[in-house]
C-alpha cells in the first residue's frame, strides 16, 4: 500500500527541551516536502502545534481531528487544510486511523501513548498492516523500546513482534522506513488457545 498520509500522535505540551518542538517542526516540513498529508489531533499548542506549523510552513496539507470538549484546552489550529470536530476521543482515534496510511509517535504524555498502544494492538490483531514509527528525539522512546523487548522476553508478545515500530531520531530516515512498508511482521494465529 502506498503511503500518502501519515498520522502523528504527540503531546499538547511542548515538553521541557526545545529539541522536542524543533524535531516536530522538522518532521512536519519533511512530510510536506514529500507531498504527504499530515493527520493529527488538530491543536495549535505544544508539539502538536509545532508539527502542524512545520507542515503548513512548507506548503503541506494538514488534517486535524479535535473533540469538541477539548476546544477550550487544545485550541484548534486556525490554518489547517481540514479540521474535523468529533464528539469523543474514540471517534478522534478512529477517524485519524481511517485517514492515515502510516503512524508516527512523537514525544508526549499518556494520551500519546494511549494512541500509539491502540494502533499497535490493532496491528497485532491483524486489523491493519500500516507501518508505525517512533521519532526518537533525544532518546525519548528508548525506555519504551526496552519495555517492548521486556514484554517479549517475558512471553507476553511474540519475539518477532517485540519492536513493532521503526525507530529513528531523524525525520527523513523514519519516513523512508515507513514508506518501505509494514513494520510489524505478521504472526499466524499468535493468540493461541490457553494464552491471553
Amino acid at each position: 500500500m502506498e503511503v500518502r498520509s501519515i498520522c502523528v500522535f504527540c503531546g499538547s505540551r511542548p515538553g521541557n527541551r526545545p529539541e522536542y518542538v524543533e524535531s516536530a517542526t522538522r518532521l512536519g516540513a519533511e512530510l510536506a516536502r514529500r507531498g504527504l498529508t499530515l493527520v493529527y489531533g488538530g491543536a495549535s499548542v505544544g508539539v502538536m502545534g509545532a508539527v502542524a506549523d512545520g507542515a503548513l510552513g512548507a506548503g503541506g496539507k494538514v488534517v486535524g481531528v479535535l473533540p469538541g470538549f477539548l476546544g477550550s484546552k487544545e485550541i484548534a489550529h486556525p490554518g489547517l487544510t481540514e479540521l474535523h470536530r468529533v464528539d469523543t476521543m474514540h471517534e478522534r482515534k478512529a477517524l485519524m486511523a481511517e485517514r492515515s496510511d502510516a503512524f508516527i509517535a512523537l514525544p508526549g504524555g499518556f494520551g500519546t501513548l494511549d494512541e500509539l498502544f491502540e494502533i499497535v494492538t490493532w496491528a497485532q490483531l491483524g486489523l491493519h498492516r500500516k507501518p508505525m514509527g517512533l521519532l526518537d528525539t533525544r532518546g525519548f522512546f528508548q525506555p519504551l523500546v526496552a519495555m517492548a523487548k521486556h514484554l517479549a522476553q517475558e512471553g507476553f508478545v511474540p519475539a518477532e513482534q517485540a519492536v513493532p515500530f521503526a525507530v529513528s531520531a531523524l525525520p527523513s530516515v523514519l519516513v523512508d522506513r515507513l514508506q518501505a512498508g509494514p513494520t510489524l511482521p505478521p504472526v499466524e494465529k499468535w493468540l493461541r488457545r490457553g494464552q491471553t
